[in-house]
């Protein structure tokens, strides 16, 4: 899967660069004849976009009446009148909301199917509001959905908390996780439709389930499932925990008749597109893609590939995996995180209805990113399936990799997801890269004790060395005159010990980049992930970190333990404010730092414990690292004033809550200031024998830094979170402009603030720290603005 991305974006742009596109609407128009330019890859994104429609107008025509519209009857409008607007009409479906089911518990009704529901909110959106009311009759039930605020209780669904699991809705007797289990395995778990998600004049229309949308998703019957076992790994995937066994069992049968529609249309695709190109004169001979072709074959073939990465994006949003997103009102792909877990209730969305889930969104990315690929003059670029290991590419000026992450992701495992439906669309186009039934497992470099019989010992063994093997390869190859520069997009900070904070993923990795004979020069932090979306919220860290190396020299020195030491304090705070200026994320500041800490180290050919001889471990150099970087940053507290260094350390312990006075009384005066000074400052509120720092949300805001006889470093900080919180960047920047010197204590505060918060697990408070560091560059840059600064002091003063 990976290879075939790469393909899609290095390989195949190149050889149809500044070509028009092929199908017979653009040619039709006359706009090549008038001379449009088609610069870089945009005659390609034309051509998907042409040929994504014709799919999709097709599988309609094929599947359409398993996707039937919704009927808003009188009755409807009678329950609710909120639904006077619509009726007597006919509303597209956007999605379908279904609940998993088992058998009840109670033997007195253990015939009856009782749902497994996380939440009966619809949506959660203000003044939007919706939810379904189950009605319970003896051992019958059916669903209605209400519009407006929910009652007490809506938000719970039918869960009953972790050790439970959920309720029976019609006896109220406890379901467990291990019953559940039980009746999946046992091929008992069904669904019921919940609720139907339609599309309105104004937004998203929820109504009741009918029976006749019941009826038409169970009349599908699809003509091939993917019936390839899920992996034995439980950590990354739980379905087969509940009886969900084969990657076709994450489908229901509509899905799965469409995901091999649409496949299918490939196919059909494929050679309309061929036809066309030939009818168009594309230059370049007949050979196959794999050949080297660049003609129609080819083209065609290329096309192919880019339509069936959009059959991919679908599956991802066209899965019982998914969630519906009762905030946003979508669907939410599989994939928010690397592992495929166990949903209860999941929305089906329709493909043919051009909002959240359907094919016309799950195409639309592919050609709106070729738009923009860069103009590219050489058509030599190649993306191949190799074994790092042993691979002996042609010695390059640059070398640039993105390697496993240890046992953080099992890419192998999770790309036949996306891999049974990319083999059934392009086997016969690119046959070597899907000769195989699955994705290739056995040699792929992941500390996955499963594949050694659960031995961690094992994996990371195995690990070690084909790491250490590939990086020697690498360094064999790369041109000395160049650095090789590797992408490692994971968090370091796993674990705790006297020594300090270090990884069992960074340090093993390391050790092989080491042992390779490379020298880590420097570690910078680069942006790779999108900063909105599902993934955001579960994203443990925003960069991938950029390994810079070199060849070792060799004639590099031997250390002691005791001289590593020396030199990190006498060099590493130097680096450390190097990073700052630089503006590096607090988030990203401890990985960042591993560079400066790691030249060193790696600098000499062993550091060796001068009792025993022994060679210092990276991952124990990785501890002195980190252990060095938290005593820098604590000594810059000495640059606060005395009422900062106070808020730090009583944050430090309490945080926002309150603590006792005496406590803050004994703190103040060893920190040499007071507790009604810094009432009086405007930082803390003491009352009835408890204190505790203000939030950013309860400070003033008509507060003007020129009037205050006590301004402090933290007061500062404080206030510019509350503004970029509730006034944006230009006013935040008007805040800073004003505040002049006085603000650069602010951004190294926020670096303390944040690494507290990190140690201390409270989440919500480090993203506003790392948030306003961030920002700090752009609001610098639109504090020099005159012209908008005296707009908007006029506004601030205006709020004042």
């Amino acid at each position: 899967v990976a290879v075939l991305i790469n393909k899609a974006m290095i390989e195949i742009p190149p050889k149809f660069a500044g070509r028009p596109p092929v199908n017979p609407e653009a040619r039709s128009e006359g706009a090549l004849v008038a001379g449009r330019e088609w610069k870089g890859a945009r005659g390609l994104a034309e051509d998907v976009r042409y040929y994504g429609r014709w799919m999709r107008d097709e599988a309609e025509r094929r599947i359409g009446h398993l996707y039937p519209k919704i009927a808003v009857t009188d009755e409807m409008v009678g329950e609710r009148p909120d639904l006077r607007p619509y009726a007597g009409r006919e509303l597209t479906v956007i999605a379908w909301l279904w609940a998993r089911t088992v058998r009840s518990p109670n033997p007195a009704f253990g015939t009856v199917e009782v749902p497994l529901i996380s939440t009966f909110m619809l949506s959660t959106k203000k003044g939007k509001e919706a939810y379904v009311e189950p009605v319970v009759d003896t051992d019958r039930y059916r669903f209605t959905v209400k519009a407006g605020p929910p009652p007490a209780g809506a938000k719970a669904g039918t869960s009953a908390g972790k050790r439970q699991a959920f309720y029976c809705l019609v006896s109220s007797v406890p379901i467990t996780y291990g019953y559940i289990r039980s009746e999946g395995q046992a091929g008992r778990m069904g669904a019921r439709l919940m609720a139907i998600v339609a599309e309105g004049d104004h937004g998203r229309v929820y109504l009741s389930p009918t029976a006749e949308h019941e009826e038409a998703a169970g009349n599908a019957a699809p003509d091939w499932v993917p019936d390839t076992m899920l992996p034995a790994n439980t950590r990354d995937f739980k379905t087969p925990l509940y009886g969900l066994t084969t990657f076709g069992d994450l489908f229901t049968p509509r899905q799965l008749v469409a995901l091999n529609t649409f496949c299918d249309l490939v196919t059909e695709a494929r050679e309309r597109i061929r036809q066309d190109a030939m009818a168009a004169d594309l230059p370049g001979g007949d050979q196959p893609m794999h050949g080297g072709g660049a003609g129609p074959t080819a083209y065609a073939e290329a096309m192919s590939l880019y339509l069936s990465c959009g059959i991919s994006r679908l599956a991802n949003r066209l899965a019982t995996i998914c969630v519906w997103n009762r905030a946003g009102e979508k669907v939410e792909q599989v994939f928010a995180r690397q592992a495929i877990p166990m949903t209860w209730d999941y929305p089906e969305a329709n493909p043919f209805s051009d909002k959240t889930g359907s094919w016309s969104g799950s195409l639309d990315w592919i050609p709106e990113a070729l738009s923009w690929f860069p103009e590219m003059a050489s058509g030599n670029s190649a993306a191949e399936q190799r074994n790092a290991v042993n691979q002996s590419a042609v010695v390059a000026p640059i070398v640039s990799t993105d390697p496993p992450y240890f046992d953080n992701v099992g890419y192998a495992d999770l790309s036949d997801f996306f891999y049974v439906w990319l083999r059934r669309s392009l086997r016969s186009t690119l046959p070597d890269l899907f000769a195989t039934i699955t994705v290739p497992k056995e040699e792929e470099l992941v500390a996955t004790p499963y594949r050694h019989a659960k031995d961690k010992a094992r994996a990371e063994a195995f690990f070690m060395k084909g790491m250490s093997q590939a990086m020697e390869r690498l360094a064999e190859q790369a041109h000395p005159g160049f650095p090789t520069t590797i992408y490692y997009a994971f968090k370091q900070s796993e674990k705790r010990d006297e020594g300090g904070v270090s990884s069992t993923g960074w340090a093993t990795f390391l050790e092989a980049v080491i042992a390779a004979g490379f020298t880590v020069n420097g570690t910078w932090p680069m942006r790779t992930e999108r900063p909105t979306g599902v993934k955001a919220a579960v994203n443990a860290l925003a960069s991938s970190i950029v390994l810079v190396c070199r060849r070792r020299p060799a004639d590099a020195p031997r250390a002691t333990r005791r001289n590593l030491r020396e030199a990190l304090e006498a060099e590493l705070p130097a680096a450390l404010i190097h990073l700052q200026r630089a503006n590096i994320a607090p988030v990203d500041l401890a990985q960042a730092a591993i560079g400066p800490g790691m030249a060193i180290f790696t600098r000499y050919a062993a550091v060796l414990d001068p009792n025993t001889g022994r060679r210092i471990t990276v991952g124990e150099a990785l501890s002195f690292i980190n252990k060095a970087l938290d005593e820098i940053l604590t000594a810059q507290e000495g640059s606060f004033d005395t009422d900062s260094r106070w808020a730090l350390a009583w944050f430090d312990q309490h945080g926002f809550e309150a603590g006792e006075y005496g406590s803050a009384e004994t703190l103040a005066t060893a920190k040499n200031t007071s507790v009604n000074g810094m009432v009086r400052a405007g930082i803390i509120h003491a009352q009835a024998g408890r204190v505790r720092l203000l939030r950013p949300r309860e400070l003033p805001a008509g507060w003007d830094p020129a009037a205050d006889d006590r301004l402090t470093t933290w007061e500062v900080a404080h206030h510019m979170i509350r503004a970029l919180k509730q006034l944006g960047e230009v006013k935040t920047a008007a805040l800073l402009r004003r505040l002049g010197s006085a603000a650069e204590g602010a951004r190294e505060l926020c670096y303390r603030l944040y690494t507290i918060c990190e140690r201390k697990q409270r989440a919500a408070e480090a993203l506003d720290y790392n948030g306003l560091v961030q920002v700090w560059p752009e609001l610098r840059n639109l504090s020099l603005s005159d012209e908008l600064m005296h707009q908007t002091e006029m506004a601030l003063n205006a709020d004042s």
